[in-house]
């Protein structure tokens, strides 16, 4: 085989409406060496009536219906184990493959070379409808991406800082994802903590195109967040943790330092005291505590929860 073999994840929670979309797009790419695996993570609303069909049309492409709700991270451990991939991506079923996705990527991947793991691009954030939003970044006259500021080689101290990737636009090499053992299936939520562990010893690359439409739900965990018993905010503090132990210069504590601050804020803004506590200690061990910050340490041992 004269190309590499990309192993495509299809992860599906509850995505009938969207199904047909999603995996006509998987359908419509043009580069032709696809593994496909068709994860349903226990759906309740006829997904896997839908995915059936479409793994009987497609009898090429493998069909795994989980018993049980097991979440994003070991959902995705299953298939990833099983499949063979040189590239992996991660595609959950309520967005949208534009038809060169895979072969402008793979593409990419190959120029950046062997210690490029991760590959990241523009997106089109689409509602429930389909209907055009904006996109992933914003642009400046001349057309560059400015907010937020793409970043490439080098992004340990980037992720650890802000969030500038949108995350179904990743392409991840397998090798990388065998050295890292897949995702944590210890915690709710899998990006930050694949960024972290990713970064610190193998590149990311940003490819200036737009090649992913990203449905926005008006259900999104983000309208959940930092409230008491979140437990994304305690993944997020898990993986600050591992963060804290992979540092090694003050820029990068630095780094970590200001995610902590923002965490500990929101912890506090939704009074969610028993987190807000526990990422004023992280951030006192960084070593780059600010006044202010005590004051909002402060406050954090004010709120019950």
């Amino acid at each position: 085989m004269a190309e590499p073999l990309v192993t495509i994840v299809a992860l599906c929670h509850n995505h009938a409406r969207f199904l047909a979309a999603a995996l006509n797009s998987i359908a419509a790419q043009t580069y032709p060496y696809l593994e496909v695996w068709l994860v349903d993570d226990a759906s309740s609303d006829g997904s896997q009536k839908i995915l059936r069909q479409y793994a009987t049309q497609y009898p090429q492409w493998h069909l795994l219906l989980l018993p049980s709700n097991v979440g994003n991270c070991q959902a995705f451990n299953q298939a990833l184990r099983q499949s063979q991939g040189a590239f992996v991506i991660d595609f959950a079923t309520d967005d949208v493959l534009l038809p060169e996705r895979v072969a402008r990527q793979v593409a990419f991947m190959q120029a950046q070379g062997p210690r490029c793991g991760v590959a990241y691009h523009d997106c089109e954030l689409i509602d429930e409808q389909g209907q055009h939003v904006r996109y992933h970044f914003r642009r400046d006259e001349a057309g560059r991406p400015v907010h937020p500021l793409p970043a490439s080689g080098d992004v340990f101290a980037e992720v650890l800082r802000r969030y500038f990737i949108s995350t179904p636009t990743m392409m991840f090499r397998r090798t990388m994802l065998d050295e890292l053992g897949g995702y944590d299936e210890s915690l709710a939520y899998e990006d930050f903590d694949l960024w972290v562990r990713a970064s610190r010893n193998w590149h990311f690359g940003f490819q200036d195109e737009v090649l992913t439409q990203k449905r926005l739900h008006p259900q999104s965990m983000s309208r959940k967040a930092y409230r008491p018993g979140d437990p994304y905010v305690a993944s997020t503090i898990r993986v600050c943790e591992k963060a804290l132990t992979m540092c090694r210069t003050p820029p990068e504590l630095a780094a970590l330092a200001t995610r902590l601050r923002w965490e500990l804020r929101q912890a506090v803004r939704f009074r969610n005291g028993h987190e807000a506590r526990h990422l004023f200690r992280l951030l006192r061990q960084t070593n780059q505590a600010t006044p202010l910050d005590y004051a909002v340490g402060v406050l954090s041992y004010m709120l019950k929860q």
